[in-house]
């Protein structure tokens, strides 16, 4: 950085209000001591805090909402208690102001911490929340201090936001603003721009906190201001970071902001020594800045442990926070030599201007084209009122060509209802630029729209509800595709023998040819050598709502193994010549009601490649059972009765859905999450080798007290097929799910009369099951009722089953 000739002899610096400042050294180690006490429950508490969110997400239970509040609280009263001390009984006015200084630092920490009451999916009322507390706080701070900060700046010339210590803490923020703008993706547009609002907010609150009077304190010579000065300064900054965010997007704050304090200091003593006053701008430009990334780049919802396994969000973001901290120390060590050295002249303010303006152009240049472009925020998924009429349809001829009658009628009424219901409402959103896109199977349509777009659609009378349908931002780099590495099997699976399968194929014959299961999941590796001569072909059997592609693919592995275990050939598969087609409903492991609907609509009456679910649905092209190994908690948007329609009318039409439990055990009543706990479904549980129920099996009694599980199947180191070619063990109820189906694929393979009669084949399902064992160390299955709902009618059993639907 060029730094310009020495500038005449201006007028003196203000002098420090009290005269020197010299403790001894009792006050200082106190200070010490406080400061570290201050970091440690600072950073303890934002880390507990965000890890109890996590375990309650992973483990399936409602979010604790007091935890974030009781974080708050307890912050304040660690915290302030000391910090108070320190700010009335030393003689020391620096030390007193250092007191202050964290006292007011954690009062702000938790007057924003306890924001997060706010459920994360409600992004855009957390960030209007933030915004307004951090400027009332700024308000409230800034005129209590008003006098003290007046009498330390005196009189402040023109031009200080023109200032060359003003350019350079714009320069600074947004060489911290660069990794975000390039690794990270923006939300909608009502999102970031409440964002960039709260930013600024927590950018004039950190001015005030950090004025001339705090700077004051510190003013004896540069080096005390910055060395000392800047550690002071890098608390309270630490304390408004531990604030900035929603649970998780603060992490970064915590690493970003803390050494700007040291920078803010050079920037103050460049002032000194020029003899310009210098206000709260640098603050507010430096931590605004600083600031924004994390709080726009970064979707909270998104940084969890769910996508953590793989290089997702939380891989690129602390891949972010890592170069902007980088960046942060850069800028603290190079602003203080720069700046704060006895000898340096002043910085010159064209040269701040040029690097401020080339870093600000770096970082759209890198948003633009390295970056991810444009708004990718959440949509809404508008449930109307009125839901089409399915009684009364005639049951037809047994076997296929009954459910395909019924399948047919059906989708008339749904797609009737949908037309007629949706017509206006349709425009008015088209109109408003929203892009509606409506569905039939659920009678709904999704949109844009933030929260005001909520508020009018729920005032309508013919809408029930509005549910956020959660969409994934993209990514700088897509996460390499997963591989199975381990062999084909020998023979058949354990679980396949447990099962009984095998005997079905040898003794009886039957092997699940002429019946067609349908697989949802991340989708399904096409040319693996399992499944490949399985599925169904022709333009109607893959479908892909979130990239699009034609044919059967699957970057996770989930889907390829789950499928696998239902007609994977080699071994691995119940039903391994069965057909099968696919749809892809997760992205990354998350998914959202929208994409859900998408795939069940489409196994209704699957559409050509760009057809129209609306009029070019072929629903006697339908699969005849369905395997489900995922769930839609509220975090991907849905509430209890989000599938409840879709589920109903596919069982109406006669295709019978086969859903995961959870893996959200030991709890009791954790079968929660749809479409596992409604009663139309057939819900699986998950046993080990020793048929007794895994510990993470989630377990009954279901939503409204029905008992669920239905039944249970191994679930507990499944080996089964993996993209590219291998195979991969896996455990969860995802893995028990598939064998159901594929059992169900046998029996209706050995009669094909009972295809599409739901209630006698889970009938016969449920009356030729074994009985399932639980471990008598489980904590938690005595308190969960009786077998009904841990096991339900046990572990199925294919041979039985085949066996009994072949005499009926």
């Amino acid at each position: 950085m060029e730094i310009g000739p020495r500038p005449p002899a201006g007028p003196p610096a203000p002098p420090p209000a009290t005269g020197p400042d010299r403790p001894g050294p009792w006050p200082v180690v106190a200070a010490a001591l406080v400061g570290g006490w201050t970091v440690l429950v600072t950073v303890l508490g934002q880390v507990v805090g965000w890890a109890v969110d996590q375990a309650m997400l992973v483990a399936g239970l409602d979010r604790a909402v007091p935890v974030w509040p009781l974080v708050a609280l307890g912050t304040v009263l660690l915290v302030g208690a000391p910090t108070l001390a320190l700010a009335l009984l030393p003689r020391s006015p620096a030390i007193r102001a250092t007191g202050r200084a964290w006292l007011a630092g954690a009062l702000v920490l938790g007057a924003l911490t306890a924001l997060r009451a706010v459920p994360p999916v409600h992004q855009e009322a957390y960030l209007a929340a933030l915004t307004g507390t951090a400027a009332l706080l700024a308000v409230v701070l800034g005129g209590l201090r008003a006098r003290r900060a007046a009498s330390a700046i005196g009189a402040a010339p023109g031009g200080v936001r023109r200032a060359p210590e003003t350019l350079l803490a714009v320069a600074a923020g947004a060489a911290l603003l660069l990794p975000w703008a390039v690794l990270g993706a923006l939300g909608g547009a009502l999102e970031t721009l409440l964002a960039g609002l709260a930013a600024a907010a927590l950018g004039v609150l950190a001015g005030v906190l950090l004025d001339a009077a705090f700077w004051a304190r510190f003013d004896a010579g540069p080096a005390r201001l910055v060395l000392v000065g800047g550690l002071v300064a890098g608390v309270v900054l630490l304390l408004l970071a531990a604030g900035a965010g929603h649970s998780g997007a603060q992490l970064p704050a915590l690493f970003l902001l803390p050494p700007l304090g040291f920078a803010l200091a050079a920037l103050r003593a460049a002032a000194a020594r020029a003899g310009r006053p210098v206000g709260p701008v640098p603050a507010r430009w430096l931590v605004g800045l600083g600031v924004l990334g994390p709080l726009a780049f970064a979707d909270p919802d998104e940084l969890t442990v769910l996508l953590a396994t793989t290089r997702d969000v939380p891989f690129w973001v602390a891949v972010a926070t890592g170069a902007a901290f980088a960046v942060a120390v850069l800028v603290a060590v190079g602003y203080g030599v720069l700046l704060a050295r006895p000898r340096a002249g002043a910085p010159s303010r064209r040269v701040a201007a040029v690097v401020a303006t080339a870093l600000l152009a770096a970082v759209a240049l890198g948003y633009v084209v390295p970056g991810q472009p444009g708004l990718h925020g959440d949509r809404l998924l508008v449930v109307l009122r009125e839901q089409a009429d399915l009684t009364g349809i005639p049951a037809g001829a047994p076997g296929r060509a009954g459910r395909d009658a019924r399948a047919a009628e059906v989708y008339r009424r749904l797609v009737a209802t949908a037309d007629r219901t949706q017509a206006q409402l349709r425009r008015e959103l088209t109109r408003l630029r929203l892009h509606p896109t409506p569905y039939y199977l659920l009678n709904a349509i999704e949109t844009d729209g933030g929260p005001a777009v909520r508020a009018w659609l729920s005032g309508r009378p013919e809408v029930a509800r509005v549910l956020v349908s959660q969409r994934l931002r993209p990514l700088p780099a897509v996460a390499p595709p997963a591989r199975g590495t381990l062999p084909a099997p020998s023979g058949p699976a354990w679980n396949i023998s447990l099962i009984g399968a095998d005997r079905v194929w040898s003794e009886l014959g039957v092997t699940g040819s002429g019946v067609v299961v349908g697989a949802s999941d991340s989708g399904v590796d096409g040319g693996h050598p399992a499944l490949a001569a399985g599925f169904r072909g022709g333009d109607d059997s893959w479908y892909d709502p979130w990239a699009h592609t034609r044919t059967p693919n699957d970057q996770g592995g989930h889907g390829t193994h789950t499928a696998g275990s239902a007609v994977g050939r080699e071994g691995i598969g119940v039903a391994p010549d069965a057909r099968w087609v696919g749809c892809v409903n997760l992205d990354r492991n998350l998914g959202s009601p929208a994409r859900y609907l998408d795939c069940l609509q489409f196994m209704l009456a699957p559409f050509p490649f760009g057809g129209d679910p609306f009029t070019d649905g072929r629903p006697a092209r339908a699969p005849d059972v369905l395997t489900n190994s995922w769930g839609c908690p509220p975090i991907e948007g849905c509430d209890a009765g989000a599938l409840r329609p879709a589920t109903a009318a596919l069982a109406a039409a006669g295709i019978l859905v086969v859903a995961a439990a959870g893996n959200t055990g030991p709890y009791c009543g954790s079968v929660a999450d749809p479409p596992a706990p409604y009663p139309d479904v057939l819900t699986v549980g998950a046993v080990d080798r020793a048929r007794q129920l895994t510990r993470f099996s989630s377990r009954g009694p279901a939503t409204g007290g029905a008992a669920k599980p239905d039944l249970v199947a191994p679930g507990a180191d499944v080996l089964s097929a993996f993209p590219g070619g291998g195979y991969a063990t896996l455990a969860g109820t995802s893995m028990a799910t598939p064998q159901v189906a594929g059992v169900v694929a046998l029996m209706w393979s050995a009669n094909p009369a009972l295809v599409g009669d739901l209630e006698r084949t889970g009938r016969i399902l449920r009356e030729t099951a074994t009985p399932a064992g639980v471990r008598p160390d489980d904590p938690e299955a005595p308190r969960c009722g009786g077998d009904a709902d841990l096991v339900g009618a046990g572990v199925v059993d294919a041979y039985a089953a085949v066996r009994a639907a072949r005499a009926g």
